[in-house]
């Protein structure tokens, strides 16, 4: 009895990732090609978090760890209300704070980062967000995520940030080989254009949510697949 014809969707579910050497040259080509498209397919493309100002989203985003960001919003909604500076946030007491944000997971840890950066924006930078990678990652519960993340939406500078969509969705098209998301950034501004840094990482974002899931990519229904080497030869991923 012949064996039932496998979908790509189930082969690349069912293949475990392997690392490859990758070609920058060939990964560049792969960006050029494929960001036209992702951009008129996504042309709303940007941060699903509600935010005001930088202060606002530096917030938002440390709250968006192992979070939704509907949820997130629907819990800024109502702490930016009661919190309007990094000075509120400083002097509050952590236990109000945990209890203010509870609902977005891992409470004590985002309660503890956000009043310690909060206390080092106070002190040392008179209230105001800083917008330089270093100035912001020497902030407490502060990556260079979450720093690419304000600096791109909040300062208008080129930033990749890479979340686990950005991380998933650049290996299987051979733009690079790293799981490690600062790897994978330093990988990532070599490929693409610097003018095109903060939208890119949302249109991977965006794809990744709508169409090149983790565990069932839809291969069938993406638009770039033809440049995807986990869609085309799934046995090298």
């Amino acid at each position: 009895m012949a064996k039932k014809a496998t979908s790509k969707r189930t082969k690349i579910k069912a293949c475990p990732e392997r690392s490859r050497r990758v070609n920058k040259a060939e990964a560049a080509e792969t960006v050029k090609r494929i960001l036209p498209i992702l951009k008129k397919a996504y042309p709303g493309a940007g941060t699903a978090l509600g935010f005001a100002n930088a202060f606002e989203l530096l917030i938002a985003t440390i709250l968006s760890a192992q979070c939704t960001d509907v949820r997130v919003n629907t819990v800024t909604k109502e702490v930016f209300k009661k919190y309007k500076s990094a000075k509120d946030w400083a002097k509050a007491d952590i236990k109000q704070i945990e209890s203010d944000i509870r609902t977005t997971g891992f409470y004590h840890n985002k309660a503890v980062s956000i009043k310690g950066a909060c206390t080092e924006i106070t002190e040392r930078f008179s209230g105001k967000v800083p917008d330089t990678m270093q100035e912001l990652t020497a902030l407490p519960g502060v990556g260079r995520k979450t720093a690419n993340v304000v600096l791109g939406n909040a300062f208008g500078k080129p930033a990749i940030a890479c979340d686990t969509h950005v991380i998933r969705l650049s290996r299987r098209l051979g733009l690079s080989e790293n799981k490690d998301a600062v790897k994978l950034e330093f990988d990532l501004v070599e490929i693409v254009p610097k003018k095109s840094w903060t939208l890119f990482s949302h249109l991977l974002i965006f794809h990744g949510r709508n169409i090149c899931y983790a565990r069932k990519p839809d291969c069938e229904n993406c638009r770039i697949s033809k440049y995807c080497p986990a869609a085309n030869n799934p046995d090298l991923w």
